[in-house]
This record gives C-alpha cells, sequence and structure tokens, in this order.
C-alpha cells in the first residue's frame, strides 16, 4: 500500500493531473487498447468467419441514417459485415503489429546502439553508415519492396497466412536505426562516467558493463520513442493494407477496412472507409499527444508545468 501511495503521489503522477491534454490522450488510447483486448467479447459478431456473413446484409448504413438497422451500430460493408465487430477485431491486428514492431526495433536499435556507442572505432562506422543508408529510404519503400518481393516469391495465400509477422519483420527492421542513434548518443555520454570505468576496474566484461550499467541509464527517451514509433507502425502498417500489401481482406486491419471501402465512397457507402479513418486518426492522434507529453515530462528543460 505504502508503494502505491508513493507511485500516486509522485512528480509524475502529480503533472499528469494537471495536464488535461494528457488525460484525455491516455484515456482514448487507454479505451481503444482495452476495445481491442476485449474485441470478441464486445463484437456482434466474428468478422473473420465467412459463416456469420449474409450478403443480404451488405452496405447497411449506420444506426443514425435513413435506412439503418439497430443490429448494426455503425453499418454494414460490402460483404454484409458489421462494421462495429470489424473495426474492433481491426483494431486489434492495427495495435498488435504496431507493439510488436516497436519490440523488434527496439531489440534490434538496443544492441546495435550499445555496441556502436561502447565499443566505437570500425563497428560504430560501420553501423551508423548502415543506419544512414536506411533513413535515406523512407519505411514505406522499403517495406513495399520486401513484402512486394515476398508475395511473388511464395505466393499471396502463404504471404496471407504469414500478413501479421511479415508485416512486424518489415516495419521493425526498417525503424531501428531511431533506437540505435537514440542509445548511441546514450552511450557515447555514459561510457566516460566513473562508475563505467569502476566497472571495467574490476574485470566485468564489456557485455556485462553495457547490459548491466550503461543500459539502465539510457532507457528514459526509449519511452518517448517507443510511444511514437507504435503510432508510426500502425501509420506503415495501415498504408502498406491500404495498398494490398498488408492484412488479407478475410482478417482486416484498419487499413484494409479503409482500402476495401475506398472504392464505395463515392457511391454514397461512405461509412465503410470514412468511419475506419476516423478512428484511425483518433488513435494516431491520441498516441502522439500522448507521446508529446512524456517528451516534455522526462524532459525538465522542455517542461512547463
Amino acid at each position: 500500500m505504502s508503494r502505491l501511495s508513493a507511485v500516486l503521489g509522485s512528480d509524475f503522477v502529480y503533472r499528469f493531473r494537471r495536464d488535461p491534454i494528457a488525460i484525455v490522450a491516455f484515456a482514448v488510447t487507454a479505451a481503444f487498447m482495452l476495445a481491442a483486448l476485449l474485441a470478441p467479447v464486445l463484437s456482434p459478431m466474428n468478422p473473420h468467419d465467412p459463416a456469420q456473413l449474409d450478403i443480404m446484409n451488405s452496405e447497411i448504413p449506420p444506426v443514425w441514417q435513413s435506412g439503418g438497422d439497430p443490429a448494426f451500430l455503425l453499418g454494414t460493408d460490402d460483404q454484409g459485415r458489421d462494421m462495429l465487430s470489424a473495426i474492433l477485431y481491426g483494431l486489434r491486428i492495427s495495435i498488435t503489429i504496431g507493439i510488436f514492431a516497436v519490440m523488434v526495433q527496439m531489440a534490434l536499435g538496443i544492441v546495435i546502439g550499445l555496441m556502436s556507442g561502447y565499443l566505437g572505432g570500425k563497428v560504430d562506422a560501420f553501423f551508423m553508415r548502415l543506419a544512414d543508408i536506411q533513413l535515406a529510404m523512407s519505411t514505406l519503400m522499403l517495406a513495399i519492396v520486401a513484402l512486394a518481393v515476398f508475395k511473388a516469391a511464395f505466393g499471396a495465400e502463404l504471404f496471407s497466412d504469414m500478413a501479421i509477422i511479415m508485416l512486424v519483420l518489415v516495419i521493425g527492421i526498417a525503424e531501428w536505426p531511431q533506437y540505435a542513434r537514440t542509445i548511441r548518443a546514450s552511450v557515447l555520454a555514459e561510457r566516460k562516467k566513473e562508475y563505467v570505468d569502476a566497472a571495467r576496474v574490476i574485470g566485468l566484461s564489456a557485455p556485462t558493463i553495457m547490459r548491466r550499467h550503461i543500459l539502465p541509464n539510457t532507457l528514459s527517451p526509449l519511452l518517448v520513442i517507443s510511444t511514437v514509433q507504435v503510432a508510426n507502425a500502425i501509420i506503415s502498417e495501415a498504408a502498406l493494407s491500404f495498398l494490398g500489401l498488408g492484412m488479407p481482406v478475410t482478417m482486416p486491419s484498419l487499413g484494409s477496412l479503409i482500402s476495401a471501402g475506398f472504392a464505395y465512397i463515392f457511391s454514397g457507402s461512405w461509412w465503410i472507409t470514412t468511419i475506419p479513418s476516423i478512428v484511425l486518426i483518433v488513435l494516431i492522434l491520441s498516441i502522439n499527444l500522448l507521446g508529446d507529453w512524456l517528451r516534455d515530462v522526462l524532459n525538465p528543460r522542455l517542461y512547463k508545468g
């Protein structure tokens, strides 16, 4: 109980309570995360099950529009799929890909950043030039090339089965330089301090020094980067799915739903693409606002609370 009281009374929580934008952003992000987690419970139907689809229910408008059906609060798409269910499951897929892609980015970035900053010399030069080359090409371009090659080489069926894994790996590998450069900069400052020299004197190996002593002192910027990178990964997944190189129509993410409804937006069925687009925008905005607040709070020179 005393530990909980200490957390609630901390400066971090105090600043959070004083910032209404941070509170709203956190509440919206948490609501989306919870809705994604509870998608099977909250959804009126399983949009991934073809047996539950009825083509006779296709393109029913939302309940507040003329012709709407109370059984489909947000309407249906061209396949008769309930839009509320599709959005909840799509949200689940998009957030899952975003989180796991950031985990891949973080793992690669931390290892490469620690090695570059601590070892220096040719190791540092090699990884930083590799990072420069990768940063010169956009994440979307690299992902399009990699996914298109995989789809052409192994076929659309295998690509659909491995879509989530491929998206996580491609987006994760394409974005590691963000973490590596940040960790490297922190390591360059930390490796000259007395506690690192003391660790060397007592005979600790370089991997042990990097893992136990330097890494814990470089983690605070990673929290901010990770928050922003989750939003970027979700955007990248949505863009790839919109282009037909992401999730298949049988397991749609938010990007797939937007892409599937785009052909109907001018025919009057605006909700098929508009509602998933609004959900995606609100999700990305709330995550970015939360990341901006974390950046300001964790950097005393920027915080104006």
